[in-house]
C-alpha cells in the first residue's frame, strides 16, 4: 500500500506540474493577457500599464512569473484577486461549498437512480423498461446540459410555479428547507447526464455478474432470485461502479460550470466565468489547480477503496 501510494502521489505532482504550465502558458498567451481588464479603462495611459505591469510582475518573461507563482503557490500563497485584491483561497473558499453541495447531491441522485435503472434493465433485459431506458440515456447523453436547465426553468419555474428559477436561497430566509428547495432543480438537471452514465454501465457490469459461474451454482442450489440479486450480483456489479465514481469528477466539474451559470448558483463554476470575463488569472489559476487536485484525489480515493472492497486486488 505504501509503495502504491508513493507511486501515485508522485505521478499525482508530476500530473499537476504540467496542468500548471499548459493553464498558466495558455492565460499569458491570451490576446491582451492578465492586462486586458485594465486596458478597458479610458482614464488608464500607456504609462499607467507598465508602471501597473512592474508591480504585478508582468512584465518579465513567462517563465519567471510562472516560476514565482509556483514557488508561491508551494508555499501556500495562492496569489491575490485583480479585482478587489481579496487571496485567491478565500476567494474560492466562499464558493466551493455550494459547488460541493450541488455535485454531492446530484451524484447521490445519479447513483441512486442510475444503479436502479441499470439493475432493473439487466434482470428485465429486452423487455419495455430496458427499451425506454436506452432510448433515455441516449436522449440525455445527446442533448447539452443548459437545455435540460432552460427547459426544467421554464416548466416547473415559469408554468407550474413549483421550483425557484435560480439562485442558492431566498434573501432573508436562510433556512434549510429554503436551500433544498432552490437544490432540487439544479442538482436533477446535473444528474441527469450522470444518471444515464451511471444507468448503462452499470447494467453491462449486472450483466457480465448474472453471467458468471457462481451465479449459475446458486441458481442450481434452489436460492431465490431476489437472494441470489441481492447476495451475489449487486455487491459485484457495484465495483466497477467504485472506479467510475472516480472518473465522473471531471465530468461534474463541467457540468457544474453550466448548471451554475444557468441557475445562477454561485459555485466555482459561475466563479470561474466571471474571472474569466473580468481577466483575473490569480483566481482562474487557483480554480484550475483546485480542480485538478479535487480530481486527482478522487481517482486516487476511488482506487484505493476498489482495492479494499475487492480482495482480489492488490496494491503494490
Amino acid at each position: 500500500m505504501r509503495a502504491f501510494l508513493l507511486s501515485r502521489l508522485s505521478q499525482s505532482l508530476v500530473l499537476l506540474v504540467i496542468v500548471s504550465i499548459i493553464g498558466f502558458t495558455i492565460l499569458n498567451l491570451i490576446p491582451g493577457g492578465p492586462m486586458a481588464q485594465y486596458g478597458l479603462d479610458p482614464g488608464m495611459t500607456a504609462d499607467d500599464l507598465e508602471r501597473l505591469k512592474e508591480q504585478l510582475g508582468l512584465n518579465r518573461p513567462i517563465w519567471a512569473q510562472y516560476l514565482d507563482w509556483a514557488w508561491r503557490l508551494v508555499q501556500g500563497d495562492w496569489g491575490h484577486s485583480f479585482r478587489d485584491g481579496a487571496p485567491v483561497v478565500s476567494v474560492i473558499g466562499r464558493h466551493v461549498f455550494a459547488t460541493l453541495l450541488l455535485m454531492g447531491s446530484s451524484t447521490v441522485i445519479a447513483i441512486a437512480l442510475g444503479t436502479w435503472i441499470g439493475i432493473r434493465g439487466a434482470t428485465h433485459r429486452y423487455s419495455g423498461f430496458d427499451y425506454v431506458a436506452t432510448i433515455g440515456a441516449m436522449v440525455a447523453l445527446s442533448i447539452p446540459t443548459f437545455w435540460f436547465g432552460l427547459v426544467g426553468i421554464y416548466v416547473f419555474s415559469l408554468q407550474l410555479g413549483w421550483l425557484p428559477a435560480g439562485n442558492m436561497y431566498t434573501i432573508g430566509d436562510g433556512s434549510v428547507l429554503n436551500y433544498l428547495h432552490h437544490l432540487i432543480l439544479p442538482s436533477i438537471v446535473l444528474a441527469l447526464v450522470h444518471v444515464a452514465i451511471w444507468s448503462r454501465y452499470m447494467r453491462t457490469a449486472t450483466l457480465d455478474v448474472i453471467s458468471q459461474e457462481f451465479v449459475k451454482t446458486a441458481r442450481a442450489k434452489g436460492l431465490s432470485e431476489r437472494r441470489i440479486l441481492m447476495k451475489h450480483v449487486v455487491g459485484n456489479a457495484l465495483l466497477p461502479m467504485i472506479t467510475l465514481a472516480g472518473m465522473q469528477l471531471p465530468s461534474l466539474l463541467t457540468g457544474a460550470l453550466v448548471t451554475e451559470t444557468v441557475f445562477t448558483w454561485p459555485g466555482m463554476g459561475r466563479l470561474f466565468l466571471d474571472s474569466l470575463g473580468y481577466s483575473d488569472y490569480p483566481v482562474v489559476m487557483g480554480l484550475l489547480m483546485f480542480s485538478a487536485i479535487l480530481v486527482i484525489a478522487g481517482n486516487l480515493i476511488a482506487d484505493i477503496v476498489i482495492a479494499i472492497v475487492d480482495p482480489r486486488i492488490r496494491l503494490a
